[in-house]
């Protein structure tokens, strides 16, 4: 799906469901698994080449790279994480273009202060509305094609309450966005709320966290609200992380990954999902 078929896909009625991923691999296995998109974030960047927490960590260096790690190697569309644009409206233009250069098919901007933290903890701080509203224009003038979408995120919820994340949401779309994502809604009555206000102007993106502020729901459940984008981003992380628990423990305890065998591929099946018979073939040509 080519960034434009992207654009396209989000003017359908049925709700996009892009599952989180960290790298080239993960991104394979999901491309393989039959979804449509990709939603790379800079928490799960965090979690899994830093192994540290989502505040602010991550670099535009290290989310671009990744991001062009994925794109080189799978064709779905990405949404990447972008948090602040790592700075001002200067900083927020060079993302942006180095984003689009990685692959991207939508780059989400947020308006918490730099450095950020995830919006589902807690003791956020947000830049004005004003200054955010600035940004933004600087994102949609630094793309080089309108295929390359903007999605601005509030995280106004948390600090200011759900009406002025309603009124932060209506002036970013005024600048000309082409989604919006109020993160961390309480209840399924904000859920609602934020709908009835934008989801018949603009497509609406719904965040799944397991455990965080806004209560987990199906994909087809945010459908029938009207999000047309539903995202589960550190899904992936948590559920690695649980099997890594379990397999590293087993090794430890058993001095053999013999009774986890059950549980994981062998040389020739990991081989057979990431194309190494395909990639010999290929090389045979130039021998």
């Amino acid at each position: 799906m080519t960034t434009r078929d992207f654009k396209t896909r989000l003017a359908a009625p049925d709700v996009l469901l892009a599952p989180g991923v960290y790298d080239a691999l993960s991104a394979l296995v999901a491309e393989q698994a039959g979804f449509e998109a990709l939603y790379l974030s800079s928490a799960s960047i965090a979690y899994t080449r830093l192994g540290r927490s989502d505040i602010g960590l991550a670099t535009f260096t290290e989310v671009a790279d990744t991001l062009a790690h994925i794109t080189e190697r799978v064709r779905l569309p990405v949404i990447v994480d972008a948090d602040t644009g790592f700075g001002n409206a200067l900083n927020t233009q060079r993302t942006v273009r180095g984003f689009e250069r990685a692959g991207a098919a939508m780059v989400q901007i947020e308006d918490q202060t730099f450095p950020k933290r995830c919006g589902h903890l807690d003791g956020k701080a947000l830049v004005p509305q004003r200054e955010m509203a600035g940004k933004l224009k600087a994102a949609l003038d630094a793309r080089s094609s309108n295929d390359t979408l903007i999605l601005a995120r509030t995280d106004a919820v948390a600090v200011e309450g759900l009406q002025a994340a309603l009124d932060r949401a209506e002036a970013y779309l005024e600048c000309g966005v082409d989604a919006l994502f109020i993160e961390a809604l309480r209840s399924p009555g904000q859920m609602d709320a934020a709908c009835r206000r934008f989801a018949h102007r603009v497509p609406l993106l719904a965040n799944m966290v397991e455990g965080g502020k806004t209560p987990l729901q199906d994909a087809d459940t945010l459908q029938r609200r009207g999000f047309r984008i539903a995202i589960f981003p550190g899904g992936t992380a948590r559920a690695v992380v649980h099997t890594l628990q379990g397999y590293y423990a087993s090794l430890h305890r058993h001095r053999t990954t013999q009774p986890w065998r059950g549980q994981m591929l062998d040389f020739d099946a990991l081989n057979a999902v990431i194309g190494t018979p395909e990639l010999m073939r290929i090389g045979q040509r130039y021998d």
